[in-house]
């Protein structure tokens, strides 16, 4: 089965894929080099050879035209749906307001949150969902990553217990997005 690559794919993530697959078939057959596992990461997103995929990758980045066609759906402005949402107990909301830039695995949300009281507040976070582990400065370690194009996937754990999960899920018809976490569901609409 293919994976989908994700909106404006970037060659040098691609690359650490392959290094990283390379490590893990060495263990059953340490005769196996670099182009293998370049050839097997290519032939998992569908292409017949690496040479093929790099050459679409670059494509995408030298045809301005098509990495606008190749926009992550999840780009733009959100607003929430409270009357279809589940909020989580603790963080119930009068209105959100969500906007998503996507510049290839880097996932930047702003939002303006009017919580249950009437109190606005502002954040922003910056996900990397290149399914790299990070950790952050309080001994959290996060993880992000591309569940085909529609779908951003996140994990948060702590002294090895995972202790948040998410899911940005965007609609087939690229209207509605369902953002999934512990006890809540969040559904927003496309402004």
């Amino acid at each position: 089965m293919s994976r989908e690559l994700p909106p404006n794919p970037n060659l040098e993530h691609l690359r650490k894929q392959a290094k990283n697959l390379l490590h893990e078939l060495q263990e059953e057959q340490p005769a196996l080099q670099l182009s293998d596992a370049q050839h097997a990461v290519a032939k998992q997103y569908g292409f017949a050879s690496w040479p093929r995929l790099k050459a679409h990758v670059e494509s995408l980045r030298s045809d301005p035209s098509a990495v606008q066609d190749k926009l992550s759906p999840m780009a733009g402005t959100w607003i929430a749906n409270p009357s279809k949402s589940t909020p989580h107990p603790a963080n119930r909301f009068r209105s959100a307001t969500l906007h998503f830039e996507v510049s290839g695995d880097t996932v930047t949300i702003t939002d303006v949150v009017v919580d249950a009281s009437g109190h606005e507040e502002r954040g922003r976070n910056t996900i990397e969902a290149d399914g790299i582990e990070r950790s952050t400065e309080n001994g959290y370690l996060f993880t992000g990553r591309w569940s085909g194009s529609n779908v951003l996937e996140i994990a948060a754990t702590k002294d090895g217990q995972r202790v948040d999960w998410g899911r940005y899920e965007v609609s087939a018809d690229g209207k509605t997005m369902t953002i999934s976490a512990e006890e809540q569901v969040i559904m927003v609409d496309r402004q």
